[in-house]
């Protein structure tokens, strides 16, 4: 069986800071992490690996730079890893992304599995896992707690919604998006560790794919990011005191004079 996790490298979100004559997040100087949620993904397919001798491989799209993300999953216990690279592929939407990223897995062949983290923390978007399967023509399920495969050979999953839990059964080939509840990452051993420094990390570009320029980076995208900023802040805040009935009256009077629809 072949896994497929996909892992972003991200700007440290303690440090994150936005250019005020850009708009633009201010990457120099900031420290670059893996995202958290794709540590979960890494950890899901790791769990499956030691129950069913999965074959497992990381890849990500990015700066060569990234390759440092990779060497830290093979660390854990990731048997291989592909770094996405290519001057063609900056600038790139989710679309875009998820474009040369299912190219790649087509490259790799035979992938009955990828795993993707719920979202990035620097887009927050959960596209690109959905969209990867569309583009793919697999079926997927988000925002999964629990991952089972079955004697079958059908994925049992547990979905986190907001009015519950659902069980899904997926015929493989299929991709997941995981929550922290799949389990806490595991620590890099010292074994994993020193075959991650020797390991070899292929680098695909545009060409290694088989992609156009047309249908990647910006030239692929169908979004464009604007501008980034952080809200402006309002002094015009109220604090209503009393009992929670003296409260709610004193907010509909509020909301009253303020001429809310509906009130």
């Amino acid at each position: 069986m072949k896994i497929v996790v996909c892992i972003k490298q991200v700007p440290d979100a303690k440090n994150v800071r936005i250019d005020p004559h850009t708009h633009t997040l201010v990457r120099q100087g900031v420290e670059s992490i893996i995202n958290p949620f794709d540590l979960f993904a890494v950890e899901a397919a790791l769990r499956l690996k030691d129950r069913h001798g999965a074959h497992v491989t990381a890849l990500t799209m990015g700066p060569p730079q990234a390759e440092e993300a990779l060497r830290d999953v093979l660390s854990r216990g990731v048997d291989d890893a592909v770094l996405l690279s290519d001057r063609a592929f900056a600038g790139a939407d989710t679309w875009a992304t998820a474009t040369a990223l299912a190219a790649a897995v087509r490259k790799l062949g035979d992938v009955s599995l990828i795993f993707c983290g719920k979202q990035a923390v620097d887009g927050d978007t959960a596209q690109v896992g959905p969209e990867l399967a569309t583009l793919l023509d697999i079926p997927y399920a988000t925002f999964v707690k629990q991952v089972e495969l079955g004697d079958e050979g059908r994925l049992k999953v547990v979905r986190k919604t907001d009015e519950g839990m659902e069980v899904w059964r997926l015929p493989l080939p299929a991709l997941v998006t995981v929550l922290r509840d799949v389990g806490d990452p595991r620590v890099p051993s010292i074994k994993h560790k020193m075959r991650a420094k020797k390991a070899a990390v292929p680098v695909w570009g545009l060409a290694d794919v088989g992609l156009s320029e047309d249908r990647v980076g910006l030239k692929g995208s169908f979004t464009q990011v604007v501008r980034v900023f952080s809200p402006p802040k309002r002094a015009d805040r109220r604090m209503l005191e009393g009992p929670v009935s003296e409260q709610v009256e004193k907010l509909f009077q509020f909301l009253k004079e303020a001429k809310v629809p509906g009130l």
